[in-house]
């Protein structure tokens, strides 16, 4: 071996050493319960209070979280946390560490939904019409509170840790304008976190490979001939076309698709006439579909538009469908790697013991996460909320929603642990390839 090689066998050996000492100082499986016990003081947790209350006050819809943004622009200058804005229209971008490679991403998302809040308490919405139904108030205040927490330990950060605050969940497809902004560019992993009712205060839940179905949604036009009720031969009616078009549309899952690949086809909207004696001319049905694979979801895309254009023919009908990919674009599968998936097992389980994580099975919900996932891997998973002392809480969605605020630091320091520990994950494993390099 020459002397170069040798110095630099010594010093590689070295720093893994020294990589190697601090992991064991300071405990590899303690960080995610220092984390957790940081996170429910006092101080910390009030902080975060104040800061999901004030979001559920007033909540925003996708594009339009002006005020949610700049909320967490304000914090982040509090904390001291550089950032970039505006990012895909309303969306913050921030940045802890080294502010070199590796990087690794946390994501939240901001927006609301457009429905009335029918909580009654304190700090219920103040916009009419619009709530935060789906828990994207607690996602922004945990990122939030796992800023902090990384800011305070930055020292510990092997590589730079991004926070994505992303607008327009709901929809809207902010995660793809996220990706397309190029902002997580030689990011190696990207995480989220999202609430849930179904699982106990201090439980998670995951799994690897398919998660949550990909999904797109439908408008169709269905035109006929109005006239009077009484007199329907004189008529072209549209109403009785979408009728039998609504059950055709049910038998593209029951009987053309393999009862082993989940798929879903709902028709939620009917739109159509004004008055109990008149047939309109027109009437406009919408709904959503399902799927786990692209294949499969794209052969649900092209039978939808089959199935509404021929039988609006067979009643004497014209029919027009819209998948409207401009306002709402077509999710992904949400599809978790292997491999981090297991690392954040591993995390979990050191911060609330491995008998509360729950193996989920897959939900034909969907999340725009996936456009994350199809550029970089990425793992996404449910933290509990659900107090055995309270009656049980309603599902996102709804109205009666709520959130239940002693959640708010296991997601808040679940974010900084898989953060801080990714990176020393990957800084420990680049020291062993390049010992291993020199050594032969």
């Amino acid at each position: 071996m020459s002397f170069c090689k040798l110095v630099s066998f010594v010093l590689i050996l070295h720093l893994l050493n020294s990589c190697l000492i601090s992991c064991s100082s300071n405990g590899l499986s303690q960080i995610p319960s220092k984390f957790l016990a940081l996170a429910k003081r006092d101080d910390f947790f009030d902080w975060m209070v104040g800061i999901r209350r004030r979001i559920h006050e007033n909540p925003e819809l996708g594009y339009e979280e002006v005020e949610t943004s700049k909320l967490v622009r304000t914090e982040l200058d509090k904390i001291g946390v550089s950032y970039k804005y505006p990012v895909a229209v309303t969306g913050v971008v921030g940045y802890i560490g080294t502010g070199q490679a590796p990087f690794v991403a946390l994501r939240a998302d901001m927006d609301a939904l457009a429905m009335q809040e029918m909580v009654e308490w304190e700090h219920k919405s103040k916009v009419p019409g619009k709530m935060h139904a789906c828990g994207h108030d607690a996602h922004t205040t945990m990122l939030l509170g796992a800023a902090k927490l990384l800011k305070d330990h930055q020292e510990e950060l092997h590589g730079t840790v991004i926070l994505v605050f992303q607008p327009a969940e709901e929809g809207g497809g902010g995660a793809k304008k996220i990706v397309e902004a190029g902002v997580l560019e030689n990011v190696s992993a990207i995480f989220g976190l999202h609430v849930t009712n179904q699982l106990a205060l201090g439980q998670v839940s995951s799994r690897e490979g398919p998660l949550l179905a990909g999904s797109g949604f439908f408008k169709a036009t269905i035109s006929g001939k109005g006239g009077h009720a009484a007199l329907p031969q004189h008529t072209i009616d549209p109403i009785l076309a979408a009728s039998n078009v609504i059950v055709s549309l049910q038998h593209l899952v029951s009987r053309e698709a393999d009862p082993l690949d989940s798929q879903v086809v709902t028709v939620a909207k009917f739109e159509g006439g004004g008055a109990f004696n008149v047939i309109p001319d027109s009437v406009t049905i919408g709904g959503t579909f399902r799927a786990f694979s692209t294949k499969s979801f794209m052969q649900l895309k092209k039978r939808i538009e089959q199935v509404i254009t021929r039988q609006a023919s067979v009643h004497m009908c014209n029919a027009t469908v819209d998948f409207i990919e401009n306002e709402k674009p077509f999710f992904p599968p949400t599809v978790n790697d292997k491999d981090l998936h297991q690392f954040f097992k591993n995390v979990s389980g050191d911060m609330l013991g491995i008998e509360n994580y729950v193996e989920m099975q897959p939900l034909m919900g969907s999340e725009d996460f996936s456009f994350y996932q199809e550029s970089i891997p990425g793992h996404f998973s449910f933290v509990g909320m659900q107090n055995k002392a309270h009656s049980p809480m309603a599902s996102p969605h709804s109205p009666y929603f709520e959130v239940n605020e002693e959640l708010l630091p296991y997601g808040a320091s679940l974010h900084a642990s898989m953060a801080t520990r990714y990176l020393l994950d990957l800084k420990v494993s680049s020291l062993i390839k390049s010992y291993k390099k020199d050594e032969l």
